[in-house]
């Protein structure tokens, strides 16, 4: 039997499972649905059982498990402690035990935005750079984030470091999920761009995203609206100032840290080089207190296989720490 490691990530409807050998090269990849409304112990049995079933089926020995979970995870004890978009927020709940119980091996769980920028770290853009300081913004239905230092992630005391979606952009902005007002997920995630392009819409400045939709709001999405980018002006300045907004939150950083890189990901991301371009130019206009042209900024090289990937790294580390 060959050992192998597996990667969890862990979604409000869907899980991704991903599989590698034991130097990280993905062999294959799964994914099903989360169910989580049968809450925490049947979703993580479920989670087992289909690793047992991989075992089996692959004739392989899973030796570690990473996961990635939507939340504020207790990392050195495996324990979630808040996962805002699952129900019952899974507050206290022994993950990483409760799967080891099961697949009989050392497993760690991470947030799944840091356990994204591990992914980005280890096996996308990060690998090529030695001792990479990087920041990685997740841009889909919420705005999340980790930061690595000189090659290590970073983490804090709670593993909540890097949460670069709730950065302040706008002083007295709107209300955002985590108490705060005017961050950055209320001006550049997913849903607050495309509700943007929804009032455009009904307000007559978007023939073009209202002829591409039927006129269903419900079928605006930044795709959507992407798709209209070069036809309907409104649509193309809204699409600029959320990347704008997201822009001097990559400023901010780069001020903070001066990495070697910010990279995006997420279906946000997906807007390509109008985000990109945009981004480098608010940041080369805003970091005056040192030349930030060395600075790259790019596209998650791994794109949604980021969160999977970096769930791969947990385990790794886990193996580490086993043998330590």
């Amino acid at each position: 039997m060959k050992d192998v490691l597996v990667g969890v990530d862990l979604g409000g409807t869907s899980i991704t499972v991903a599989v590698s050998d034991m130097d990280g090269h993905l062999l294959f990849d799964e994914w099903m649905a989360t169910e989580a409304h049968n809450g925490p112990d049947a979703v993580i049995k479920r989670i087992g059982k289909l690793l047992q079933e991989i075992a089996l089926s692959k004739s392989s020995n899973v030796k570690a498990v990473g996961v990635g979970a939507p939340g504020l995870i207790d990392v050195e004890n495996g324990v979630t402690k808040f996962l805002p978009n699952l129900p019952g927020q899974w507050r206290d709940i022994p993950l990483a035990a409760k799967l080891t119980d099961i697949v009989r091996c050392p497993v760690k769980v991470a947030n799944d935005a840091r356990t994204a920028t591990l992914g980005e770290l280890k096996f996308g853009h990060g690998k090529v750079l030695s001792n990479a300081t990087l920041a990685f913004f997740t841009l889909g239905t919420g705005v999340g984030g980790g930061i690595a230092v000189d090659g290590k992630l970073r983490l804090g005391p709670l593993g909540a470091a890097g949460e670069l979606g709730h950065q302040t952009i706008l002083q007295n902005g709107l209300h955002c999920g985590c108490g705060n007002r005017g961050c950055l997920e209320t001006l550049a995630s997913g849903p607050a761009i495309a509700a943007e392009g929804i009032r455009l819409m009904k307000s007559g400045l978007a023939p073009n995203l209202y002829e591409c939709v039927d006129g269903n709001a419900d079928r605006v999405s930044v795709a959507e609206m992407m798709a209209v980018f070069e036809k309907d002006t409104a649509i193309q300045e809204a699409i600029l100032s959320a990347a704008t907004y997201i822009g001097i939150a990559a400023a901010n950083v780069v001020t903070i840290l001066h990495p070697d890189l910010i990279v995006f990901g997420g279906g946000v991301a997906e807007i390509g080089k109008p985000l990109i371009d945009t981004v480098r130019q608010v940041v080369r206009d805003r970091v005056g207190m040192f030349p930030a042209e060395n600075v790259q900024v790019k596209k998650s090289m791994l794109g949604v296989k980021a969160g999977a990937m970096g769930a791969i790294g947990l385990a790794m580390d886990a193996i580490d720490h086993a043998t330590m």
